[in-house]
C-alpha cells in the first residue's frame, strides 16, 4: 500500500493524471494461498485509503488487488477516478491463466466495464484477458479509446512476445491506446517480465520499461492526434459490415 501512494504522489508530482499499476498489485501476485485470506471487499479498508489518497494527491488510480465477494474471491483492478468524487469501479479478470490462478480465484467471464476518465473513455482487461483478440475488439466497438492492463506476465520467451509484439498488434488492429502495467523482477514464486508499455492506436511505443528494475512511465494520449491511422485502416467500421 506504501509503495503505492508513494508512486501516486510521484505521478502526481509529475503532472500525471492517472497512475496505472500491476496485477494484484495491492497484495503482491505470488504470494499463493495467503491471497484468498487477505482478500478484501470493493468498500474495505484497501480501497477507502486509496480513495483519500486519490483525494488528497488528485491522481486517479487503477490498480490490481484480490477481491472478496462472499465466499468467492477474484483478480480484480479498482479504478478510482478523482473527478468521479472517489467512486470506485472494480473490473474482475474475465480469463484465468494457468493452474495457481484457477486454484485461488473464481471468474465471471468476459465482461464490458467502461469509465469516462480525463477526456478519454478507457475500458479494462487484466493479463491474460488481452491476448485474446476478441476482449480488445469487444472493449473498443463499445466505444473505448483506451484499454488499461494491469499485468503479471511471467518471463519467458512468450512473456517477451506478447509484451513487445501482441500488445501492440492489439492497439494497432483496435486503434485503441493501450497502457500495459506489468510486475518486473521476481518475487518468492514467480519472475516476471517488465516491459511494461504504453502503446499508441498506430501501433507505436509511446513509452517503455525495461526488463527488470522498478519504473515509472509516461505518455499523453491524445485521441485526436491518430485520425489518419483510422482512416486508413477501417477495422472497426468494416467489422460492422460482417457482423
Amino acid at each position: 500500500m506504501t509503495l503505492i501512494q508513494r508512486a501516486m504522489r510521484e505521478a502526481a508530482d509529475n503532472g500525471a493524471d492517472v497512475l496505472v499499476a500491476p496485477e494484484l498489485a495491492l497484495s503482491g501476485y505470488g504470494r499463493g494461498e495467503s491471497l484468498r485470506s487477505i482478500a478484501q471487499p470493493a468498500d474495505g479498508p484497501w480501497i477507502r485509503q486509496l480513495q483519500k489518497s486519490v483525494s488528497e494527491l488528485g491522481v486517479s488510480l487503477v490498480v490490481g488487488f484480490p477481491e472478496r465477494d462472499g465466499d468467492a474471491c477474484y483478480i480484480s483492478a479498482l479504478v478510482i477516478c478523482r473527478d468521479d468524487h472517489g467512486n470506485p469501479h472494480v473490473y474482475r479478470k474475465g480469463q484465468l491463466y494457468g493452474d495457481y490462478e484457477k486454484s485461488l480465484f473464481q471468474t465471471c467471464g468476459p465482461t464490458t466495464m467502461l469509465v469516462d476518465m480525463h477526456g478519454l473513455k478507457l475500458g479494462f482487461l487484466i493479463c491474460y484477458d488481452i491476448e485474446f483478440p476478441e476482449n480488445v475488439r469487444r472493449l473498443a466497438l463499445a466505444g473505448a479509446e483506451a484499454v488499461i492492463v494491469p499485468t503479471a506476465l511471467p518471463k519467458g520467451p512468450s512473456g517477451a512476445f506478447v509484451a513487445r509484439h501482441v500488445v501492440r498488434v492489439r492497439a494497432f488492429e483496435n486503434h485503441v491506446f493501450i497502457v500495459y502495467a506489468d510486475h518486473a523482477d521476481a518475487d518468492d514464486r514467480f519472475e516476471y517480465q517488465g516491459l511494461s508499455s504504453i502503446v499508441a492506436p498506430d501501433g507505436e511505443v509511446l513509452a517503455s520499461a525495461p526488463l527488470a528494475g522498478e519504473a515509472m512511465i509516461y505518455a499523453r494520449l491524445n485521441q485526436n492526434a491518430y485520425a489518419q491511422t483510422r482512416d486508413d485502416n477501417p477495422y472497426l467500421k468494416d467489422i460492422e459490415c460482417l457482423s
